[in-house]
């Protein structure tokens, strides 16, 4: 019988904590708002989707091969983390996109180099998925479905932002160095 509640457990865990998307998600809803931020959310969806296909995919492959693979997967994801911590970090009149829309493109293209979710990905597979499940069509669901409950977290996080976003233009100090720390906290939990 399938691990239902340790599979929506770990899955609910993992994407509603802070990383790369909820905090994107977050911060880009605060500056343009939720709605005008939706482009980047939906661009999210379609990268994540596919990095969750490709993970489902090459699954027992990419396991295979983890020891060789992981640092210099943890290196790229990190060193991208701390450009986005230092991005967030800078006063908003020193970054050019201040007050701009995060695009379609760059909410999918954020997910090829995003470590977070291609370890969520590959932990769902391999502990709870592959062991139950073998037929593509219902692989290729389960991957969907991971990719949905990823995007919740993102749209939550959104409307967490969007929420706040008067409370965030009067610190915005105090929150791009909350941000910040958060972007720096994932790096170095990538190490720990």
């Amino acid at each position: 019988m399938f691990p239902w509640v340790a599979f929506l457990s770990y899955c609910v865990i993992a994407v509603y904590t802070p990383g790369p998307n909820n905090i994107m998600s977050m911060n880009n809803a605060a500056t343009v708002g939720f709605v005008k931020g939706l482009p980047f959310n939906y661009g999210i969806f379609t990268g994540f989707s596919s990095v969750m296909l490709l993970c489902t995919l090459f699954s027992s492959l990419l396991l295979t091969h983890i020891p060789q693979m992981q640092l210099p997967m943890k290196i790229l994801g990190a060193s991208y983390m701390v450009y986005l911590a230092v991005k967030t970090w800078l006063p908003a009149k020193k970054r050019a996109a201040a007050g701009k829309a995060g695009t379609y493109a760059a909410g999918a293209l954020l997910q090829l180099i995003n470590p977070k979710i291609y370890i969520y990905g590959i932990n769902a597979i391999a502990n709870f998925i592959l062991p139950y499940h073998r037929a593509w069509p219902v692989l290729a669901g389960f991957a969907v479905l991971l990719a949905f409950i990823g995007c919740s977290g993102n749209i939550c996080w959104a409307l967490f932002g969007s929420a706040f976003s008067k409370l965030f233009s009067r610190h915005k100090l105090v929150v791009n160095i909350v941000m910040s720390a958060l972007l720096l906290y994932c790096a170095a939990a990538l190490f720990i």
